[in-house]
């Protein structure tokens, strides 16, 4: 019996990203069924009843939600190709922390930098809070080529989606992320120049208008 796999997804989202990006390096074929959070979809609302939210991964019509669990789901299922995760039990767990890390700090930073309201105090405050989680992102980078270590994987998947918000991040926070964190970027382009990863992002102009129109929808300007 063929496999079913299916994705409920959002184009811009750096969460689904993560998923597209796996089931890439996985090669696994599957059908993606964009999502419109505004308006959620029966089926989305009974794939995912408790948080009612994308990334969700519909395997043989079982749900999987929650980004990092896919990707982890992912990887344990699909083990045709090189693990996504280190098979080393510490090297492991450390995986896991920064992809958590990423989740709780620099999104959280992100999110106050793009809804910041006023300049002056405010504004310096959210630039600093997300470029200092951006280096310590980078340190714990060092001078690998990704974060795994030689291979591209787990860490870097976590991270990569949020490259394509980086412009605006940058515009509304009135900073430059490689004038800061030059080893971050070049990084992130060394990931761009995997077909799984440049496929898999959106553009960071389309991001940029999209987050345009949500602070001008919340009267932000």
């Amino acid at each position: 019996m063929a496999e079913e796999v299916i994705l409920l997804d959002v184009l811009l989202s750096m969460f689904g990203a993560r998923v597209r990006i796996a089931l890439a390096e996985k090669e696994v074929k599957y059908e993606n069924k964009e999502q419109n959070l505004s308006d959620k979809s029966p089926l989305l609302l009974e794939m995912n009843p408790i948080h009612k939210k994308i990334p969700v991964l519909i395997h043989n019509g079982k749900p999987v939600c929650e980004s990092l669990i896919i990707v982890e789901y992912i990887d344990n299922v699909w083990q045709r190709k090189a693990p996504l995760l280190p098979t080393d039990p510490y090297q492991r767990s450390q995986a896991r922390f920064w992809a958590d890390f990423v989740d709780k700090k620099l999104y959280v930073a992100g999110n106050k930098v793009l809804t910041i309201t006023t300049k002056g105090e405010e504004q310096e405050t959210a630039k600093k809070e997300f470029l200092d989680t951006l280096k310590m992102l980078e340190a714990e980078l060092g001078d690998k080529p990704y974060f795994g270590g030689e291979s591209f994987g787990f860490v870097d998947i976590a991270l990569v989606g949020f490259y394509s918000w980086f412009h605006a991040y940058e515009t509304f926070g009135n900073f430059s992320v490689e004038a800061e964190c030059p080893k971050l970027i070049a990084w992130a382009k060394r990931c761009m120049e995997k077909e799984s990863v440049s496929k898999s992002l959106p553009d960071q102009k389309t991001v940029y208008e999209y987050v345009v129109q949500v602070r001008k929808k919340f009267g932000i300007e």
